[in-house]
């Protein structure tokens, strides 16, 4: 089993920055990715960022590149969204993912809100 506790969630002006965090406890030696999603209220949840916890890969979605980045910390077992630039688009609940084999972890969540 794979627990997942996202922080660093809350409310920031347009242009403003968050660093969101993820901690992984438990049987974390299968893990082979670890992703950042959000929803929107009203929107399908969306990827924004993926990490390989192997070689470290990452990918972005089009929307957040050059303002977003994920890192790891595989000693810490913690997982890093650092959030530039915030528009009110980024409005949404963010999720963590960790990709276990075939399945899929998911955390609770943190409310990321941008005012204009």
């Amino acid at each position: 089993q794979v627990q997942l506790v996202e922080s660093g969630g809350g409310l920031v002006q347009a242009g403003g920055s968050l660093r969101l965090s993820c901690a992984a406890s438990g049987d974390t030696t299968c893990v082979s990715a670890m992703n950042w999603h959000r929803q929107a209220p009203g929107k399908e949840r969306e990827l924004v960022a993926a990490i390989s916890t192997a070689g470290g890969n990452t990918n972005y979605a089009d929307s957040v590149k050059g303002r977003f980045t994920i890192s790891r910390d595989n000693a810490k077992n913690t997982v890093y969204l650092q959030m530039n630039t915030l528009k009110p688009a980024d409005t949404a609940v963010y999720y963590c993912k960790a990709v276990r084999g075939l399945f899929d972890i998911w955390g609770q969540g943190t409310q990321v809100t941008v005012s204009s």
